[in-house]
């Protein structure tokens, strides 16, 4: 499929959604998420991946919605959801699908981060920010309700003080002070981001899968259960792993005294 705004490719398991437009800190029209949403329903048909990592070309990763595009509905990629399932579907929901997406997810954040943009890396499962990284909930600052799952998204990640914080002064905070409310995992050079974002999704790529993909649903759906309830469905899906060939894998490199060779089956 040809892009326009995002660049996807894949290699060694991983696939890198990069947002592609540069000259506007990467800011997103609906023709954007279009194909963000095609991108994610590709990385997850495709077992051959593994990880998907989200960065944005040049200085920023992305500075919210492009109100400087006003194209008409009918000039958008298609959606990955046909018949009455698309017409259905609101259009404010490609982080929902970024959020659901079965492979693990990361967030390369690069510069500003702020509206969607900011929901699309809080959408990930993991954020690592280069130390250039800034991050809005900028919504405040246009008189608007915050959109695209923010509202959501930031309170489970920060905490409902900071959230409200956040989201009623639209303030920018930095990398460090991201990292120290718990918005992302690390902080690195910003020449380093590509590489330790490509390590640490590499690594997840060479893991068991399965395993990995399964406990990614357990995470998520364990917030709307109780401990009773999320133990005994570990204990189901527990079932699945052990008929994997990396379980078996694993059991053998551990008898062998050595590190496992997954193959994601």
């Amino acid at each position: 499929m040809q892009f326009r705004d995002i660049i996807y490719d894949v290699h060694e398991g991983v696939a890198r959604i990069t947002l592609n437009k540069p000259e506007k800190l990467n800011a997103l029209s609906w023709g954007s998420w279009a194909e963000i949403e095609n991108a994610v329903a590709m990385a997850e048909a495709d077992d051959a991946v593994k990880a998907v990592v989200f960065t944005g070309a040049g200085r920023g990763f992305c500075a919210g919605t492009d109100l400087t595009t006003a194209t008409r509905e009918e000039d958008w990629p298609a959606r990955p959801f046909p018949g009455r399932a698309g017409m259905m579907r609101s259009r404010f929901l490609a982080t929902a699908q970024v959020y659901h997406c079965r492979k693990p997810t990361i967030a390369a954040v690069n510069g500003p981060c702020v509206g969607a943009g900011f929901s699309l890396a809080m959408a990930c499962d993991i954020r690592i920010a280069a130390e250039s990284a800034r991050f809005s909930a900028i919504f405040v600052k246009r008189a608007i309700v915050a959109d695209t799952g923010s509202t959501w998204l930031l309170p489970r990640l920060v905490g409902p003080e900071w959230a409200y914080r956040l989201l009623y002064t639209g303030e920018i905070i930095d990398a460090r002070q991201a990292e120290r409310i718990g918005l992302v995992s690390e902080v690195v050079p910003d020449d380093d981001l590509p590489a330790a974002a490509g390590a640490l999704a590499g690594a997840i790529a060479r893991g068991p899968s399965v395993a990995i993909e399964l406990m990614k649903r357990l995470v998520q759906e364990g917030a709307t259960r109780g401990l009773d309830e999320q133990i005994e469905l570990e204990q189901f899906l527990q079932q699945i792993t052990h008929a994997t060939e990396d379980a078996a894998e694993g059991r053998q490199s551990f008898l062998e005294k050595r590190e496992p060779r997954f193959k994601g089956r």
